[in-house]
């Protein structure tokens, strides 16, 4: 008997400041390329990427490519909105995108968590680590101790130009959004009537119906392609 093949559709953030690579490390992701002339990102930009996880499961990656300067604006609540996991990046080569991490991640677990309460997995990318400059790195005992200290599931020195570490993070990501989605459905209690056996009837009743919405959910977009506005900004509403 073949087993039951399984999908998932989840939607993750690619955060940090203006100029650190996000868009550079979602082209290499997705398409395969990279180039040295992307304009910067205004807004917000969308991309996805199908992953065939193992033999009976497909993940299909949401990618959503936000600008550098929106962490001073009112919209990342909207943005952030039914993500199920995030990366932030830092630009090895200037220290001072790596002192915006924490207020990244700050924003982030202020706006947004697992219907639980508890956080959502959260990748560190120290990118351009193929430029040589890494100070800010060059400890992986300290940066451990970032990590752990601040709710990182992990982290990675990656280069979109070189393609290092690019696929790792995001199974490393996916790894723990999968582990994360597990513990959600093992917490719903199954709606079981439980008849009082001393009692000569049977009660039922209507009111006691739960109602649960899975954090996945299932879509017919090609890899790669570029998804309206409007339907991304309700993303999870009417699929």
């Amino acid at each position: 008997m073949q087993a039951a093949h399984k999908e998932h559709l989840y939607k993750l953030l690619v955060i940090g400041d203006l100029g650190v690579g996000k868009t550079s490390i979602i082209k290499r992701y997705v398409h395969q390329n990279f180039s040295s002339h992307y304009r910067a990102t205004i807004g917000v930009d969308f991309a996805l990427k199908v992953l065939h996880w193992d033999p009976e499961t497909v993940v299909r990656l949401q990618l959503w490519d936000i600008a550098g300067q929106e962490r001073f604006g009112n919209m990342t609540r909207v943005y952030y909105r039914e993500a199920m996991g995030a990366f932030i990046v830092f630009d090895v080569t200037r220290p001072a995108t790596f002192e915006a991490v924490t207020k990244w991640k700050n924003d982030l677990d202020s706006k947004l968590s697992l219907p639980n309460g508890k956080p959502v997995s959260v990748v560190l990318l120290a990118n351009k680590c193929d430029q040589g400059k890494d100070v800010l790195t060059n400890n992986g005992l300290k940066m451990d101790q970032f990590c752990k200290e601040h709710g990182f599931v992990g982290w990675f020195e990656t280069s979109a130009k070189e393609n290092i570490n690019i696929d790792e993070a995001s199974r490393c990501l996916v790894k723990h959004i999968l582990a994360n989605e597990c513990d959600l459905m093992e917490s719903i209690e199954p709606d079981v009537v439980k008849p009082h056996l001393t009692s000569p009837k049977i009660v039922s009743c209507s009111s006691c119906a739960k109602s649960y919405r899975p954090q996945f959910w299932r879509a017919t977009v090609l890899e790669g392609q570029r998804l309206p506005c409007y339907f991304l900004l309700g993303f999870g509403h009417g699929l």
